[in-house]
């Protein structure tokens, strides 16, 4: 059985509908931080492998602890944002809010793939791993263990932890990673 600990990337200096790839502003570098020293205190001496997204607030999420474990991070595209139908910022926000109110199965075969390449990558993880992700990326998974076809089951805080077991293929929720009154934008 692998652990497999999803991580929601600190805050992001801009929103989902004000820029394509923001990186992390102040306090969500100072949320990386906090987080890496947690599981460097939880996991440092079994030391899980490091994966994430390839966006640029994901893996400045994962530097600080890449940085204290002296390890690289993979790259695993699978784990990435949830791709919109529209490069327009302004249209890809108002697609996501107009989403996240109903359920995988009203979505376009598209995103429906892309959640289930979420999962395969979950459930492939053979050894205990750190994956640093997206909100959304966090609910399809949560989503999938738990049969709810809910895009938004709960809201993970910046920087919280969420982790699963993948039990030979069975994918299962352990605990849910701190929650907040968050708004996905």
């Amino acid at each position: 059985m692998a652990q497999v600990h999803l991580v929601r990337h600190g805050k992001a200096a801009a929103g989902f509908g004000s820029h394509k790839d923001p990186g992390l502003d102040e306090l969500g570098r100072a949320q990386a931080e906090a987080v890496a020293e947690m599981l460097d205190q939880r996991h440092g001496a079994k030391r899980p492998i490091l994966l994430s997204s390839p966006l640029a607030r994901a893996f400045e999420t994962s530097q600080p602890l890449a940085q204290r474990w002296h390890c690289e991070v993979g790259v695993e595209t699978r784990v990435a944002e949830i791709p919109s139908p529209t490069e327009d910022l302004v249209e890809r926000a108002q697609w996501l809010q107009q989403a996240m109110q109903g359920g995988w199965s009203e979505l376009s075969s598209a995103t429906q793939d892309w959640r289930q390449a979420l999962v395969d990558t979950l459930l492939a993880q053979s050894q205990d791993c750190i994956i640093f992700s997206h909100f959304v990326a966090i609910n399809a998974a949560v989503g999938a263990a738990t049969n709810d076809d809910r895009m938004r089951i709960f809201a993970p805080d910046n920087c919280s932890v969420t982790t699963f077991n993948n039990n030979d293929g069975e994918l299962s929720v352990e605990a849910l990673g701190v929650t907040a009154d968050t708004h996905v934008n």
